[in-house]
């Protein structure tokens, strides 16, 4: 497998596919060593073929939902996924019977592979750019094409920022103390998260220098004086 062109999933599964069959092959062969016959052993598999397929039709649903990933390939080794459930991660390995994602911080998360078969999951880096939509609040007081154009020379100026993609700074709600302004732009997937995290701060830094307040919840109490 190594050597073929074959995908890092494909050998996976197919690993974990050969030491299932081999196992069971080998304890047919132990039980032949014991004496067993083959008809006796056929005959015990038969009678209780209904019983053992009752009790382990969830992994045979887990099964098929593997094959299926093989075939449809909704995502591959390294992808990160979020599943139906909530669950995400980076996928790790891709296994008969599940799936194994970590997280961010280093947690292995094991998912069935008939839930990712059966439910909807999104891949979030099957494509190669991402865009990253930000919501800033600035004040009534400030002028929102100063702010839409401090924005736009913020963004041009990050490295992780595809400057070929449009840039985009629209009004996206008049809130009770804020005007929110949303900020739309596209970055590589591996740099999603740097270029989300240095606009926040560059446009800190950017409407400080401008003089364009971003405003905080505030509460004016008036006190008056008992008659």
């Amino acid at each position: 497998m190594e050597r073929s062109s074959a995908s890092e999933e494909a050998a996976q599964f197919l690993d974990s596919s050969i030491k299932f069959v081999s196992y069971t092959i080998l304890v047919f062969m132990i039980l032949q060593l014991f004496g067993v016959e083959a008809a006796s052993i056929a005959t015990v598999i038969g009678s209780v073929g209904v019983t053992i397929g009752l009790a382990i039709q969830g992994s045979l649903s887990n099964c098929i939902g593997g094959i299926l990933i093989m075939m449809l390939k909704p995502f591959h080794v390294g992808d990160y996924i979020i599943e139906g459930g909530g669950n995400e991660g980076i996928v790790q390995q891709i296994s008969v019977f599940y799936t194994k994602l970590a997280t961010y911080d280093n947690q292995i998360i094991l998912i069935p592979n008939g839930n990712l078969a059966n439910s909807s999951l999104t891949n979030v880096t099957d494509e190669a750019e991402r865009r990253v939509d930000l919501k800033v609040g600035i004040s009534y007081d400030s002028d929102i094409r100063s702010a839409r154009k401090a924005v736009q020379e913020i963004a041009k100026k990050n490295p992780y920022v595809l400057p070929e993609r449009e840039i985009t700074v629209n009004v996206d709600e008049l809130a009770d103390s804020s005007v929110v302004l949303v900020v739309k732009f596209w970055a590589k997937k591996e740099n999603y998260w740097q270029a989300r995290y240095t606009m926040l701060e560059d446009i800190k830094y950017g409407f400080d220098e401008a003089g364009i307040r971003i405003p905080y919840p505030q509460m004016d109490v008036h006190l008056e004086s008992g008659t």
